[in-house]
């Protein structure tokens, strides 16, 4: 099994690129097993009773549906491009994971599985896809989704969400969307 410090020993090198992630990150995504993503999706189930009534079937479907199909896609992934990623950004980014995972340990209804997998998918679609973490479609309260105009991604709560300590937003690409300011 792959540890956040195993993802942390790519930076001993002075440079970092996108093969270099892919490639840890492969690794710890194909030690995900259906268990795992079984208990992650318990995970979101429970995390997500707080979500409107109208929206929580369509939020479990789709992120469930999500992790699956990122899982199974970082597994067979293979690069068109290689190139240097910035080292300090995905240091920033590993750091939020690791100190989300840190805060959430206590908690009763702590899952390793879904930390693990949501680890995985926020570093490869950030840093190796150069897509916004909630993949264009997914919903959010009020009708709005995730979407993309050429090559620049829109997310409706992005500002609101940027800072949220439990958030990925501050190092997602997708920017604000501007018809839900």
């Amino acid at each position: 099994m792959t540890s956040i410090n195993q993802i942390r020993d790519i930076f001993s090198s002075k440079e970092l690129t996108r093969t270099d992630l892919l490639e840890v990150l492969k690794r710890e995504a194909k030690s995900i097993s259906i268990q795992d993503i079984m208990q992650a999706s318990a995970f979101m189930i429970k995390d997500f009773q707080y979500v409107q009534i109208g929206y929580r079937e369509e939020f479990i479907e789709a992120y469930t549906r999500g992790f699956i199909t990122r899982i199974r896609e970082v597994k067979e992934y293979q690069l068109k491009r290689d190139e240097k990623l910035d080292i300090e950004e995905v240091k920033e980014a590993i750091s939020l994971l690791a100190t989300q995972e840190e805060e959430r340990k206590g908690e009763d209804d702590f899952s390793p599985a879904f930390f693990r997998i949501y680890r995985v998918i926020s570093l490869y679609t950030t840093f190796v896809r150069d897509e916004p973490i909630h993949p264009v479609g997914t919903p959010f309260p009020g009708g709005f989704e995730v979407k993309v105009d050429g090559k620049t991604y829109f997310c409706p709560v992005k500002e609101g969400q940027k800072d949220n300590p439990r958030a990925v937003c501050g190092f997602c690409i997708a920017e604000q969307d501007p018809e839900t300011l």
